[in-house]
């Protein structure tokens, strides 16, 4: 899932990032790229937590939802492709059937798109983003 951030710099600090759809994440870097990395494990801990309370997990929204927020004024904004899968519970096998072209496209995405390690995990990609746009 990817998840909007906003980095927020003053000077004499480090970067600040903030994940607006996950209410209470929080990390920062003293680079940019430092900053992007330590927010992946900040959401993971963020979800490990709200997996062992049985919160409800957050789905990510648009930036333009966020963008007349006062906090995040004057922030720079990015993506974080951050992996939700593990969350949701431990994996169940299941027979489905898709026509063979469709399949055989499903397979070529997930050799050329490095976001996706398996048909599975292309598969459950999929339903996420369908189930995030029926809400």
């Amino acid at each position: 899932m990817k998840f909007p951030v906003v980095l927020h710099k003053d000077a004499d600090t480090d970067y600040g990032v903030i994940v607006p759809d996950v209410p209470g994440c929080y990390s920062a870097g003293s680079t940019v790229s430092e900053a992007m990395e330590s927010v992946k494990e900040a959401l993971a801990l963020h979800f490990e937590g709200l997996v062992a309370d049985g919160d409800p997990l957050p789905q990510a929204q648009e930036i333009d939802k966020h963008l007349e927020n006062p906090e995040y004024e004057g922030g720079i904004w990015a993506v974080v492709d951050f992996d939700v899968t593990p969350y949701f519970g431990k994996a169940v096998r299941f027979n489905a059937s898709l026509p063979e072209k469709l399949l055989h496209r499903i397979d070529e995405c997930v050799r050329n798109d490095n976001r996706y390690a398996s048909r599975s995990g292309f598969l459950a990609a999929a339903a996420l983003n369908e189930l995030h746009a029926a809400h």
